[in-house]
């Protein structure tokens, strides 16, 4: 049994001080507050329990920098979704391998202890399947194991271009499947996962998945967690209009038995009355803010949202910057942007932003993987610690703690992460960092080749 002491701890949405946590096999045997350090402890300043990336496609990692350059008048969406199509077009398992370990092993370095990765790249470079249908899968499988960072794993079924059983394009072909085809995969996932690892099923979008489909995926998978983008673009959400009338989120939530246990991806253009369905519906909001500024998606209504009693967590999407509090900080300054004014994701009875942000995304963001939140008794080993020697943290208290680390530190600010008992990151690095680094810089010197 591992005995970790810290000066305080993130329990219950609250600070607590002099908190002994025991793990066993992996899960926090005892928590106890008020406690004296003893001998046999590892000591440490501050305890945080990690935070779940509700939404990653890690392979994009790859592809991080290499999309900024102006290719047309128009840029948007659509013409960065055609260089990811051509970045994807050679990888190989091995190449999914190398580059989302990167992507993860900056996770763990960041405050993220657990990661949805909604895995679409599926078959061979011709499009063919695998002899392994879920070959791909066990790629990320590997990811996993080799950094540690525990796995939600999030199949995607897509089947066609848009919106009405559209043709889908050749960039597309990796991702293809019927809906036989996707249940071989599905079932061919479950064996590599290991540990506490999960699985979920991802209609990618309305776009790519036809209602039938989609009634037989929930079928498929009638319990754990469902995602699928939503009203990403206004593109997305005019072609839907044109489609069925109605707009993305709206559809699902009259069609779809959008309920606690769904995953709606970006929803950044929501109507009025869309914001307080959704809200109402017990759903998670799956917000990425960073990317949806790297992508010019738009900004996401979140203090009318959250007014309305609506969950969120946070995802790293394309893995341009990977970073926890980035995450959080980018979702506070797009409200601000909007409504040029500031501290607006708090409230009377969280008049702290950063706490705010974190309590919520932590409980959203458990919630939207299926695992439960927090540190207690029984739960996953999770645990962040902060490095109060940092100079960001000079003269905090616990009313500002979480906003001195979202808002005003930089690299170094986390010092140990533990994941299920095992302590993954010290001193702020990866215990692996150097050896994943290398095996991620010779693939991507292979594939920039």
């Amino acid at each position: 049994m591992t005995s970790l002491w810290f000066e305080r701890a993130w329990i219950g949405n609250r600070w607590e001080k002099g908190v002994r946590l025991r793990i066993a096999d992996g899960r926090i045997a005892s928590v106890e507050t008020g406690a004296v350090e003893e001998a046999g402890d590892e000591r440490h300043r501050v305890a945080l329990p990690g935070l779940c990336n509700v939404h990653s496609h890690g392979f994009q990692r790859g592809m991080a920098g290499l999309s900024e350059r102006r290719s047309r008048p128009d840029d948007n969406f659509w013409s960065w979704r055609e260089i990811m199509y051509r970045f994807l077009d050679r990888l190989t398992p091995d190449d999914v391998a190398a580059i989302t370990a990167q992507a993860y092993a900056e996770m763990l370095e960041t405050g993220f202890t657990r990661v949805g990765e909604f895995h679409y790249l599926h078959h061979d470079p011709a499009g063919a399947a695998y002899a392994d249908p879920a070959e791909m899968a066990g790629a990320i499988a590997r990811a996993s194991a080799a950094t540690g960072i525990g796995l939600t794993l999030l199949p995607v079924f897509y089947a066609h271009g848009n919106f009405g059983a559209a043709p889908p394009s050749a960039g597309q072909r990796r991702f293809l499947n019927d809906i036989d085809g996707f249940a071989k995969l599905l079932d061919a996932a479950r064996p590599k996962l290991s540990g506490d690892a999960n699985i979920g099923v991802a209609p990618h979008s309305l776009r790519a998945v036809t209602p039938d489909e989609l009634e037989a995926l929930l079928d498929m998978s009638p319990v754990g967690p469902v995602h699928i983008h939503a009203a990403e673009q206004e593109k997305e959400v005019a072609d839907c209009v044109a489609w069925s009338g109605a707009r993305p989120v709206e559809w699902l939530l009259g069609n779809a038995g959008v309920d606690a246990r769904w995953c709606l991806i970006h929803s950044t253009h929501l109507a009025e009355h869309e914001v307080s369905r959704l809200a109402a519906s017990g759903a998670v909001a799956g917000l990425c803010p960073v990317t949806e500024a790297n992508l010019g998606d738009g900004i996401f209504p979140a203090i009318d949202y959250l007014a309305a009693g609506g969950r969120f967590g946070v995802g790293t999407d394309s893995n341009i910057l990977v970073d926890a509090a980035q995450e959080l900080r980018a979702l506070e300054y797009s409200q601000r942007l909007a409504h040029r004014a500031r501290a607006l994701l708090a409230g009377e009875e969280a008049p702290f932003v950063g706490a705010n942000l974190f309590a919520r995304a932590l409980d959203g963001g458990a919630q939207a993987l299926g695992v439960p939140a927090g540190l207690a008794v029984g739960h996953a080993a999770d645990i962040v610690s902060l490095d109060l020697d940092h100079p960001s943290f000079a003269g905090s208290d616990d009313a500002t703690l979480l906003d001195r680390w979202i808002f005003a530190a930089r690299a170094g600010a986390i010092d140990s992460v533990w994941r299920a008992g095992v302590k993954r990151v010290e001193k702020g690095r990866h215990v692996d960092a150097e050896a994943i680094a290398a095996t991620y810089r010779a693939c991507i010197a292979r594939l920039l080749a």
